[in-house]
């Protein structure tokens, strides 16, 4: 098999939806034994009893899916923020959308989920973060 340059790889990955990117990165963690997943900085916790449990969840929540309720009245509106936000192709979007409720993003960080649910909010959408 020829060596792939990285122009030829980016020039294939843009071709993918982002399901089908979804499926090689989980492939390519599974095959690799890694993860694509960004390191999360741990706070310490000062001293004595109380404040363990507070840094285990805010451990724990590190990670936040942007899912969308119901689209609202301006559905043309929310599919153009779906399709910013997820590079996705119009028919997809538009299946999202119509199949709501579904995940818009998955294993977000706390600023780009509440990005996210802003610009679907002001697109008329219900969304939720998890």
């Amino acid at each position: 098999m020829a060596k792939l340059s990285t122009d030829d790889l980016l020039d294939a990955f843009k071709e993918m939806t982002l399901l089908e990117l979804s499926e090689f990165v989980k492939q390519f963690e599974t095959t690799f034994d890694v993860t694509a997943a960004a390191p999360v900085a741990v706070a310490a916790v000062s001293g004595g009893g109380g404040g363990g449990a507070a840094a285990e969840e805010a451990e724990e929540q590190s990670d936040f899916d942007v899912i969308l309720e119901a689209a609202g009245e301006k559905k043309i509106q929310v599919i153009k923020e779906v399709r910013t936000l997820t590079n996705l192709g119009l028919k997809e979007a538009k299946d999202l959308v119509d199949g709501a409720p579904k995940t818009v993003l998955e294993k977000v960080n706390k600023e780009a989920a509440d990005k996210a649910k802003a610009a679907l909010e002001g697109a008329g959408a219900s969304v939720t973060v998890k």
